[in-house]
């Protein structure tokens, strides 16, 4: 399956968000067994990144959703996800060099559309990773 990765951006951030697509889709294939058809990477404002992926439901989550179940389909995408933080936010921190403050995860089961976010400290500003927040009860 091709993926077509996207970056978009209207600060010349071209090339961090064309890296940051590519690292979604190989976090994807890794972690689900299934990467998105398509993937568009931007920045909304100076300090968050959001990615939006299309088609990334695996076979057995698409087999949920045409038996209406949406809630659970959702918990079981959203616990993966968020098991998998610092997959998900280490490129990201490596590629914009900046610390992730904090990530958000979401799916539309209907579309097949999902979408990561992570909200940067601002430049200059330095604080605990979203990644070393798992290791506190």
């Amino acid at each position: 399956m091709d993926t077509q990765a996207e970056g978009h951006a209207t600060d010349g951030a071209g090339g961090t968000t064309l890296a940051v697509s590519n690292e979604m889709v190989r976090i994807y294939k890794e972690q689900f067994g299934r990467g998105p058809t398509r993937v568009r990477t931007s920045f909304a404002g100076a300090d968050v990144v959001t990615v939006v992926l299309e088609q990334t439901l695996t076979p057995a989550e698409r087999n949920l959703k045409r038996m209406g179940e949406h809630q659970r389909l959702r918990d079981v995408r959203t616990f993966f996800q968020y098991s998998s933080v610092k997959e998900f936010c280490e490129p990201v921190e490596r590629i914009t060099g900046r610390k992730v403050r904090g990530f958000v995860s979401g799916l539309d089961t209907r579309t097949d559309i999902a979408i990561e976010t992570f909200i940067l400290y601002p430049e200059g500003e330095d604080g605990p990773s979203r990644i070393e927040l798992d290791d506190v009860p």
